[in-house]
C-alpha cells in the first residue's frame, strides 16, 4: 500500500467508506417533515422510517458482504455495493409513494453494507491491536465531519431541488468513493489468503466467533451502544420540532452537536494505547449512565424553554460522544482474535448488531409522545445493560488464556 497511498491517505479514504452510512441517514433528517407531508399526509410519523428501513437493509447486507470479500477480495464487493447504492438512490428519487421509497432504502441499505464492512476488513487486512483501534479512532474523527454537515447539506439541497435532490447527493457522494478507492488503493487480501464463499465455511466461521466469550460479549454490546445511537438519530429531528419549537434551526444544531462529539474520537485516539480498548468503553458507559440519570431528573423539573433546550442539546453531545468512544472500539475488540477470518468476523459483528440495534431503535422511537421521557429512559436502560456486560467481560477476560 505504501508504494500507492500513504497512512494519512488511506485514513482519509476509509473515513469517507465509514461516512456513507451517515450521510444516508443524517442528511435525510431535515427531509423527514417533507416527506411525510407529501408521500404520508395521514401519518406522517411513518417517515421516520426512511431511518430505520435503510438501517435494516444494511444489516442484512452487512452479514454478506464480508464472505464475498473474503472470496472475491475487498474491491470487487466495494464496487458491487456501490452500484446497488447508486440504483436505488435513482429508484427512490423517481418514487411516487412512500411505500417504494422504503423498499429503496433498504435496498440502499444492503448496498452501503458494501463500504462499511469492507473498510473495517481493509484495516484489519493491514493493522491488529490497538494501532488498530488507533486507526479506526483517527478514521471515525474524520467521518465526525460528514454527520455535522450533513443535516445541514440536506437542508440546502431541499431548498434547492426538494427532497428528491437528496438522492441525487447519495449517487455522487458514492461515485466520488468508488474513483477514489479504484485509483489509489490497492488490493489488501491476496489471493492466497482468500476463503471460498461456502455455506459450511460461513457456518464453522460464525460458529468459532460466538464460542470466542469476549468476542461474543463485545457483539452485546455494540448491539446496545447502536441502539442508543439509532434512537436518538431517530427521535431527535421530532424533538428539536415538537418539543422545543426549533424545526428551522435544527440542522445547524445538528452539526454543533456532532462537531463538538467528535472530539470524542480524537481523545480515544490519544489514550486507547495507554488505557486499552475494554477500559475505554467501560468509562463511557458509565459516564453515561449518571449523565443521562442528570438529565432525567432535571427534566422533570420546571426548566425554563431556553434551560430545557440547552439541557438536550448538551446531552445530545455527551450520547454521540459515548458512541464515538465505543463503537470504534468495541469493534476492534471484536476483530482482534478473528484476523484470519477478517470479513466474515465483520460482517456478522455488524450484521447482528445493526439489526437488532434498528429493532431495539424503531419501537422506542414509535412511543415518541410529545416528551423527552421514552428517549431518555430507553437510553439509560440500554446504557445499565451495556455496562453490566462490560463489567462481566472483564472478569471473563481474567480467566482467559494469554
Amino acid at each position: 500500500m505504501a508504494d500507492r497511498m500513504s497512512k494519512a491517505e488511506f485514513i482519509a479514504l476509509i473515513a469517507m467508506m465509514f461516512a456513507t452510512i451517515a450521510f444516508s441517514i443524517d442528511s435525510m433528517l431535515p427531509a423527514l417533515p417533507e416527506i411525510g407531508a407529501q408521500l404520508s399526509p395521514d401519518d406522517v410519523n411513518r417517515a421516520q422510517l426512511i431511518l430505520t428501513s435503510f438501517v435494516l437493509g444494511m444489516g442484512i447486507g452487512t452479514f454478506f458482504t464480508g464472505p464475498l470479500s473474503d472470496a472475491l477480495g475487498r474491491k470487487p464487493v466495494i464496487y458491487g455495493g456501490a452500484a446497488l447504492y447508486i440504483a436505488a438512490s435513482a429508484v427512490a428519487w423517481a418514487s411516487s409513494s412512500l411505500e417504494l421509497v422504503l423498499i429503496a432504502r433498504v435496498v440502499q441499505g444492503l448496498g452501503a453494507a458494501g463500504p462499511r464492512v469492507v473498510a473495517m476488513a481493509i484495516i484489519r487486512d493491514l493493522y491488529s491491536g490497538r494501532e488498530m483501534a488507533r486507526i479506526i479512532s483517527i478514521a471515525m474523527m474524520i467521518f465526525t465531519l460528514v454527520p455535522a454537515a450533513a443535516p445541514m447539506l440536506g437542508a440546502g439541497v431541499i431548498a434547492l431541488f426538494g427532497w428528491r435532490g437528496i438522492f441525487v447527493s447519495f449517487i455522487l457522494f458514492a461515485l466520488v468513493i468508488i474513483s477514489w478507492m479504484g485509483v489509489r488503493l490497492p488490493e489488501s487480501l491476496a489471493r492466497e489468503n482468500r476463503r471460498p464463499f461456502r455455506f459450511p465455511l460461513m457456518l464453522s466461521a460464525t460458529k468459532e466467533m460466538f464460542a470466542h466469550p469476549t468476542v461474543r460479549l463485545s457483539i452485546m454490546v455494540q448491539t446496545l451502544c447502536m441502539g442508543v445511537l439509532f434512537t436518538m438519530l431517530t427521535m431527535v429531528q421530532p424533538v428539536y420540532d415538537i418539543v422545543h419549537d426549533r424545526a428551522d434551526s435544527f440542522p445547524f444544531w445538528f452539526g454543533f452537536v456532532a462537531l463538538m462529539s467528535g472530539s470524542a474520537s480524537l481523545l480515544n485516539a490519544a489514550l486507547v494505547v495507554r488505557v486499552g480498548m475494554r477500559r475505554m468503553v467501560t468509562w463511557a458507559l458509565g459516564g453515561q449512565i449518571l449523565i443521562t440519570a442528570f438529565v432525567m431528573t432535571l427534566s422533570a423539573t420546571h426548566l425554563s424553554p431556553d434551560a430545557s433546550f440547552a439541557l438536550f442539546v448538551f446531552w445530545q453531545t455527551m450520547v454521540f460522544f459515548m458512541a464515538g468512544v465505543t463503537l470504534g472500539n468495541l469493534n476492534a475488540i471484536a476483530m482482534e482474535p478473528m484476523g484470519h477470518i477478517a470479513g466474515m468476523a465483520a460482517s456478522v459483528i455488524g450484521s447482528i448488531s445493526t439489526v437488532l440495534a434498528a429493532a431495539i431503535a424503531a419501537p422506542i422511537g414509535l412511543l415518541f409522545d410529545g416528551s423527552i421521557v421514552p428517549l431518555t429512559f430507553g437510553i439509560l436502560t440500554m446504557c445499565i445493560l451495556a455496562f453490566g456486560l462490560m463489567l462481566h467481560m472483564g472478569r471473563v477476560e481474567e480467566h482467559l488464556p494469554a
